[in-house]
């Protein structure tokens, strides 16, 4: 089995941002997390991060013959990227799972709102870093499931 994850805008400031929010913990730190936790159940995991909106659209308009699953952390694009969204639903054979490290529905009123939850399997949101792994678990019974 192999999966992507799929980090957004800011992600890799994880650790300096808003650590009230977000945590302590690194991007890379989280990464090395998230790589060693897929690695325990013989997952291959390969993360992108990036801070443009059309590197990330390449990136999933090639998920395709690649990767079974997707978990993706949109950042902010959550809240308004109709492109980032009609880019996941052009690959919807391959499943999604959105990830938020802090509870979306609890934040600011622009927040609460995901535009590409509803093309994606399922949404997990805050548990931290460890939104991530459950996110894995997630992924790895929807793919079983097919």
């Amino acid at each position: 089995m192999k999966i992507l994850v799929l980090l957004g805008p800011n992600l890799n400031m994880v650790g300096v941002r808003k650590k009230e929010v977000y945590g302590t913990m690194s991007a890379d730190d989280i990464n090395k997390k998230i790589v060693e936790y897929a690695a325990e159940k013989n997952i291959e995991c390969d993360i992108f991060q990036s801070n443009l909106e059309g590197e990330l659209i390449d990136k999933i308009h090639g998920v395709l013959d690649i990767y079974d699953g997707v978990i993706i952390n949109p950042g902010a694009l959550t809240h308004y990227s109709y492109a980032l969204r009609d880019a996941i639903e052009c690959v919807l054979e391959v499943p999604f799972i959105e990830v938020h490290m802090s509870d979306i529905s609890k934040r600011e009123d622009f927040r609460k709102i995901s535009v590409t939850a509803e093309v994606c399997v399922k949404q997990i949101m805050g548990f931290g870093a460890d939104s991530y792994l459950y996110a894995i678990d997630s992924l790895v019974e929807v793919l079983n499931a097919k």
